[in-house]
């Protein structure tokens, strides 16, 4: 398995390109997450089925949010895609977030070359209120049945509020 925050690149964003890597499918209630020191996935956890993730779940490498983990990617696609596979992907808004007090925030974005339904999305506003309000749903309860109230949904963000926490993400990486 390749150490993804040394191969790859955190993509081209002042073009409102990003690299995604994706930890959890869509549909999915494992929690999968990339383990750094490893450079291999792992089972976290297993959430209950009600918590199955809405969307493909991955992150930016070589980013760091404010919770000290890699930037969290929010993939729209028509279909699940697969853990450990990476694509190039187009910025579309951002979610921000909090998960115990920390921002925790997760970039959306839509596949670079997706001819099914991606290419129709260029913002937020594409994907409708009725999809972010379901999104924002999931993240304020998926942690209510083991930690309730800890985490926060603090608002949507357009493309240029995206690249400004990609780019501060990216400069808190940096040794």
């Amino acid at each position: 398995m390749p150490d993804f925050n040394r191969v790859l690149e955190p993509g081209n964003i002042d073009q409102g390109m990003l690299n995604a890597v994706i930890e959890i499918p869509m549909g999915s209630h494992l929690k999968i997450e990339y383990d750094r020191t490893r450079a291999a996935f792992m089972i976290d956890r297993i959430e209950p089925s009600i918590y199955a993730k809405p969307v493909n779940y991955g992150f930016i490498p070589q980013t760091k949010d404010e919770d000290g983990d890699e930037l969290d990617v929010l993939l729209v696609t028509s279909e699940p895609v697969p853990t450990g596979v990476w694509l190039e992907c187009r910025i579309v808004g951002v979610l921000k977030f909090e998960d115990g007090g920390e921002g925790d925030h997760k970039i959306v974005a839509v596949a670079a070359d997706d001819r099914d339904s991606g290419d129709a999305i260029n913002g937020l506003d594409d994907l409708g209120e009725r999809w972010q309000q379901k999104i924002a749903e999931h993240f304020t309860h998926y942690k209510d049945l083991k930690k309730p109230g800890t985490t926060k949904v603090l608002g949507w963000g357009d493309i240029e509020e995206a690249k400004k926490i990609i780019f501060e993400s990216i400069e808190r990486y940096k040794p």
